[in-house]
């Protein structure tokens, strides 16, 4: 899921808008609230806005809440550990628990656009630093010296001279009565010093997934539930007209069956299927009992205008658009016309991508119960803050009577961002009478996804007598109306050649469709990479150049370029010293320059390209057989997330996951639409990576000094 942050905006936030709180638990504890800021919020009037703890117990035990939905990336284990770095403890002494989703307690509680990192490293850290001052504080004054004589290491504290030690337990009754320290001036600690970060930490949850614990939406049960399913028209945007209900209801095991209509007017902003649709809920006594329910229903509906909605019909709108005017101008720079005209050579060339979904291994789920004007959920999500709007809006309830726990989610990839699952189950729970838990057979959640955006590309581009790149024009046509693109459909000003040809227009404009497109993996980037830079391979074959070396000679000498990208606010500038970096790190590591000396079907690519403000270069070897079979051999990712990695098995974990993810994308991925809907239905005909094909992926980490940044979606686009 994407989402745009300013890395100085937070740091300038730090000192006016972070707190720290402590109290004494039962049993002599301590217990550390702490507030950690939020980008997008007012600055809260009181320390009450607290946003995640630690907890010092008795037994030595140190537990960390983790605030952030815990998709697959690490999160849970990764955030703790700054935390635990700071505060001086070791880790095997630490506990994790997932917080309940609290926008006033916590901030802003969401997994997203690989910001976990950038966003809390420095705050996290103070916040564990703070922790550790108390502690030193409350020794010194038990021992009656200055506080400067005192050092921690392992939970404990030590008085230097005398060699006395106290252990966090036993100061934890005595540092809960002092005044904690400004977040701000705390020291923290010298990286040279780290003893958790930058080792390699098991997840927290891993040995529970090995062994089939309940830990995901999926696996909740709660007392007096029953079991739902939600049809909806298999066009987007369908009515329902009529439904058998009476016929449904007959049958073994089906408690209820009943219509809800959809409340396009409930919508929050946080995603395109933030909403009630129109639909026939059944609930039964089991899932399966609904689901054979749900064969003899019998629906009517009336499948409105997206029915005329068709690959074709996009195909034929994008080719006959490309020969307009564009509707909106995204970079215009120079004479583009003059610059071909009188360049050497010019190259056309047509680009298309299809639509993708996001196919999550565990469907869309959610558990609700609703009593009393109060409502319990229990969700997979990426964005809990955005489900309690939606159904704080659906259900005509107040926004504080909903209490939201986060499970872990089978996968996310941005498909959790949206709201129509959780508030599907919190309509039926509501209109039943009964706890729900709401689950999607894999049908639906192939079929009633939203989908990574479609798009064409008609490139146009002038080299010099000499190879080099004169003039640039790239046609971009996608989904929207008018000059509006829709949800992750569009492009930046910042793409690449900009900035690094005088002579650059790249124009858009927008097919209308009532298809529902939104973030998946790497939004936006995830179809320009392909797009771009294979045209760009295209010009270096066209100059006789290795297309490695091109890309450098593009970028040119080191030097840093202001980002015009403002659609987020102020972005990150541009290092071509760090792409550069990845580059020429990529290249020795795969054995690119030997590459002329591979048999003959076997080749190597490659790409490199910036998002989330990670710089990424990939090589791939692949073979392709006589018979035309394509396999890819093995990749080389070379990576650029700034001055440390929190936890490296982790981070090795995430690129290899994003490579495997974009090679299975280009191999087989598509979702095509007909009659305004999705063809494919389920993983015979949406075939995800199968492990035979899945290659080696070899990680790289190139460290340089700049603040870390996220892992979860930049590897994907080079790939």
């Amino acid at each position: 899921m994407a989402s745009k942050i300013s890395l100085e905006s937070a740091k300038s936030d730090l000192s006016r808008r972070a707190f720290l709180k402590a109290s004494a638990l039962a049993g002599g504890g301590l217990l550390l609230d702490f507030y950690v800021p939020n980008l997008r919020a007012a600055a809260p009037s009181s320390a009450a806005e607290l946003n995640a703890y630690i907890k010092v117990m008795p037994d030595g035990i140190v537990t960390i809440m983790a605030k952030n939905p815990e998709i697959g990336q690490g999160v849970k284990t990764s955030l703790p550990m700054l935390i635990a770095e700071e505060f001086d403890v070791d880790w095997k002494n630490v506990r994790t628990e997932q917080a309940l989703a609290d926008g006033a307690k916590y901030a802003p509680q969401f997994a997203g656009g690989s910001t976990a990192t950038p966003l809390n490293w420095e705050p996290l850290r103070r916040v564990g630093a703070a922790g550790r001052q108390m502690m030193i504080q409350a020794a010194a004054e038990v021992w009656g010296v200055p506080a400067s004589e005192c050092r921690t290491a392992s939970g404990t504290v030590t008085h230097a001279s005398s060699g006395r030690t106290l252990t966090y337990a036993e100061l934890a009754p005595a540092a809960a009565k002092l005044a904690p320290p400004d977040l701000a001036s705390v020291p923290l600690k010298d990286p040279k010093d780290f003893k958790i970060i930058g080792t390699s930490v098991p997840g927290v949850d891993s040995p529970l997934v090995v062994e089939g614990k309940p830990l995901f939406g999926i696996d909740v049960t709660v007392p007096g539930m029953k079991y739902a399913i939600y049809r909806k028209c298999p066009v987007f945007g369908g009515k329902l007209v009529s439904a058998n209900l009476d016929a449904v209801k007959s049958l073994p095991g089906v408690r209820d069956a009943f219509v809800l209509e959809g409340r396009e007017d409930a919508a929050g902003t946080t995603g395109p299927l933030d909403r009630l649709a129109d639909g026939v809920a059944i609930v039964a006594d089991s899932w399966w009992l609904a689901e054979q329910a749900g064969e003899k229903l019998e629906v009517e509906w009336d499948e409105g205008s997206t029915a005329r909605d068709s690959d074709a019909r996009f195909a034929a709108a994008a080719a006959e658009l490309s020969r307009k005017a564009p509707a909106t101008r995204i970079v215009d720079d120079g004479d583009v016309d003059a610059a071909l005209a009188s360049a050497a050579e010019v190259l056309e060339a047509d680009y298309a991508y299809p639509f993708l979904a996001h196919a999550t291994l565990e469907p869309q789920n959610c558990t609700a119960s609703y009593a009393n004007g109060k409502l319990e959920v229990w969700a997979p999500t990426q964005g809990p803050e955005g489900n309690r709007d939606v159904i704080a809006r659906t259900l005509g309830i107040e926004p504080q009577d909903i209490t939201i726990h986060l499970t872990r989610c089978g996968g996310g990839f941005g498909r959790r961002g949206a709201s129509d699952y959780a508030v599907e189950a919190a309509a039926i729970s509501k209109r039943a009478g009964v706890p729900v838990k709401l689950l999607w057979n894999r049908e639906e959640d192939i079929r009633h996804d939203f989908y990574r955006p479609a798009g064409f590309h008609y490139f146009k581009a002038g080299l010099d007598q000499h190879g080099g790149l004169v003039a640039f024009r790239d046609h971009f046509v996608t989904l929207g109306s008018a000059d509006t693109p829709a949800s992750s459909a569009f492009a930046g000003p910042d793409e690449f050649p900009s900035r690094f040809v005088d002579h650059m227009q790249f124009a858009a404009s927008f097919i209308p469709t009532g298809v529902p497109t939104g973030p998946l993996r790497a939004p936006e980037s995830n179809g320009l990479a392909f797009a771009f830079q294979s045209f760009i391979d295209e010009l270096a074959h066209a100059a006789g150049r290795d297309p490695l070396q091109y890309r450098l000679d593009l970028l040119g000498e080191p030097r840093i370029l202001d980002s015009t990208d403002d659609r987020y606010g102020p972005q990150p500038d541009f290092d071509t010293g760090r792409m550069r970096g990845v580059l020429e790190l990529v290249r020795e590591k795969s054995g690119w320059d030997e590459r002329k000396k591979l048999p003959a079907g076997t080749g190597m690519g490659t790409a490199f390209y910036y998002s989330h403000m990670g710089y990424f270069a990939e090589v791939v070897k692949a073979t392709v057989a006589a018979n035309g079979a394509l396999k890819v051999d093995k990749v080389w990712v070379a990576v650029d997330v700034g001055s440390h990695i929190v936890n490296p098995i982790g981070a090795e974990n995430q690129v290899q996951g994003a490579a495997l993810d974009g090679i299975g994308q280009a191999l087989a991925l598509q979702i095509n639409i007909e009659n305004g809907r999705a063809k494919q239905s389920n993983f015979h005909d949406y075939r995800l990576l199968r492990i035979d094909q899945a290659p080696p992926v070899e990680v790289h980490f190139r460290r340089t000094d700049n603040p870390p940044t996220g892992l979860g979606e930049p590897a994907l686009p080079p790939v």
